[in-house]
């Protein structure tokens, strides 16, 4: 029988890398979302399996909502209001509580995920699926390397990570004009430079257009 570890390959995801120390590990890279072609293409490799159908709500939560990838993970189905478009992070970063909002094509999206889930044990929103550990929490490091298999997949040529749909959120909400403040209330950051690094992804040509936009000053300068 097929387990939640090997859903997408024969082999078990704790043996690919047991015991060794992740190439990436200490390593940083620039703020470089995918586009929403790419990230597109990422949920059409998800396949239709209950894995996968899990794989494709977390990534529509984490790319419509800005969430960390331990923030989705620890959702439980009541901290869920789409009425209110709502969604309670009970423990973010430091701790902190706070509710945050997704627009109505995440919930559209969601909601199959959600019919589906309900068919399962109560827990958190994305729990393992299949197997022994059926109903627990899933781990960071099982949805990582689901994500990798699904990109794997798909025609994307670039790394995808969770925390590239939270850049690629930030830089989405900053194109359709939302003010800084509001994307940092978000996002969950204390600080709103943070916020201002993670905008770093929007392209140089965007900023070159605005630039290029702004009105003559109104009074002579001659």
């Amino acid at each position: 029988m097929q387990t939640d570890r090997t859903a997408f390959s024969g082999t078990p995801f704790s043996a690919l890398h047991r015991g060794r120390r992740p190439g990436n590990a200490g390593q940083t890279y620039p703020a470089d979302p995918p586009s929403i072609l790419e990230i597109v293409a990422v949920l059409k490799a998800c396949g239709a399996t209950l894995a996968g159908q899990r794989l494709r709500a977390l990534i529509i939560v984490l790319w419509r909502s800005g969430l960390r990838i331990s923030e989705a993970l620890a959702l439980q189905e009541s901290d869920l209001d789409e009425r209110a478009n709502s969604i309670l992070v009970r423990s973010g970063k430091g701790g902190k509580r706070r509710l945050i909002g997704m627009d109505d094509w995440g919930w559209q999206e969601l909601r199959p995920w959600m019919q589906t889930r309900e068919q399962l044990p109560v827990g958190t929103v994305f729990p393992v699926v299949l197997g022994a550990s059926a109903g627990k929490k899933w781990s960071p490091s099982g949805a990582r390397s689901a994500l990798r298999f699904a990109a794997a997949r798909s025609s994307v040529r670039r790394r995808i990570n969770p925390h590239g749909f939270r850049h690629a959120h930030a830089c989405e909400l900053a194109r359709e004009g939302v003010p800084l403040h509001l994307i940092q209330r978000q996002l969950g950051h204390a600080n709103p430079g943070i916020t201002a690094i993670y905008l770093q992804g929007i392209a140089g040509v965007e900023v070159i257009d605005a630039m290029s936009a702004r009105r003559a000053p109104m009074v002579p300068a001659m």
